[in-house]
């Protein structure tokens, strides 16, 4: 790219969804809806966690920071998306931006993250239910969220400030409704190569290997459970691990298909469409598929409420 086209950029311009003025309103409404019920499902998740001594295992440890992750990694992106739909200044400055940009890196790499870890600790119960105690005890349990946390705050960083060096063109839209990495290159004026390739080392990394990990967690599962003839063990493990796996599939699916394996062939349109099933469905799809389909869960919703209705009738 030529020095002449290049510009100190102070703000850029969100496109946002491909929606037609006519239907606007419409899709403000729906992905409203979708916000509030992804962030009032999250919280319920994590008060009930830290309001019912029963839920304080493992598991919940990890779906609580799940659960915070989820809350987070949606609040990055819908609520800018929601005020734009009704501005007519879709602006976002440089340095907000790149800020949006570290934040949603964040939490995808921790979701990622700690899908491995939920995957790893049914794989202990399953497979070892004897040793389950001693193998996940609060001090593994704690150095694995840590850990994760850690890893991602590097991560996200290190792209961050490797787009923080990049020079940007004129042409300051980006053809999407957030501030995505993939956008942002394609309006660098400077050479990419450093950025692309470390999109795919640490991409294998926070993709690859922890949808691998997971999916070898659950053959594992599944082998073990077929050892023992019970047809009802079967068909719960069979109908957990296909809710788990298909929420899996579709949150590294596309995530895959976008950042590691980019095609010349696609369209901004695909590419957005793929953006929303994973930062927009998936987050709302997760409460119901790991937490409201959870006999604990419920039985510890009923325990709740039944101590809340019994203090105030005390009360009265």
């Amino acid at each position: 790219m030529e020095r002449r086209n290049q510009t100190v950029v102070s703000e850029f311009l969100l496109l946002g969804l491909p929606i037609e003025p006519l239907h606007q309103d419409l899709f403000y409404a729906l992905f409203l809806a979708i916000y509030l019920t992804t962030v009032l499902g999250n919280l319920l998740i994590i008060a009930l966690i830290q309001l019912d001594s029963q839920l304080h295992t493992p598991m919940y440890l990890f779906l609580s920071n799940l659960s915070f992750s989820d809350l987070c990694f949606s609040s990055v992106t819908i609520p800018k998306l929601l005020q734009n739909m009704q501005s007519q200044d879709p602006s976002i400055p440089y340095a907000g931006c790149l800020t949006q940009m570290y934040i949603f890196l964040l939490f995808a790499d921790l979701e990622s993250f700690l899908l491995v870890a939920m995957a790893y600790d049914r794989y202990v119960a399953i497979c070892f239910p004897l040793h389950y105690a001693s193998i996940m005890s609060p001090k593994l349990c704690l150095c694995l969220v840590a850990l994760s946390w850690l890893l991602t705050a590097v991560i996200s960083l290190s792209h961050t400030l490797l787009m923080a060096q990049l020079s940007f063109c004129a042409d300051h839209v980006i053809r999407h409704f957030f501030c995505d990495m993939s956008a942002l290159l394609r309006l660098a004026c400077s050479d990419v190569q450093t950025n692309e390739m470390m999109i795919f080392i640490l991409g294998g990394l926070v993709i690859i290997v922890p949808f691998l990990l997971i999916f070898l967690s659950y053959v594992r599962i599944v082998s073990s459970i077929l050892k023992v003839p019970s047809s009802r063990s079967i068909q719960k493990a069979f109908s957990t691990c296909g809710s788990h796996l298909s929420v899996v599939s579709l949150f590294y699916g596309t995530i895959i298909d976008l950042y590691l394996c980019p095609s010349a062939n696609n369209s901004t349109i695909k590419e957005t469409v793929m953006a929303v099933m994973y930062t927009v469905v998936t987050l709302m799809l997760n409460p119901f598929i790991y937490s409201f389909r959870n006999q604990d869960i419920k039985e510890a919703l009923r325990r709740v409420f039944s101590k809340q209705i019994a203090s105030f009738s005390m009360g009265q």
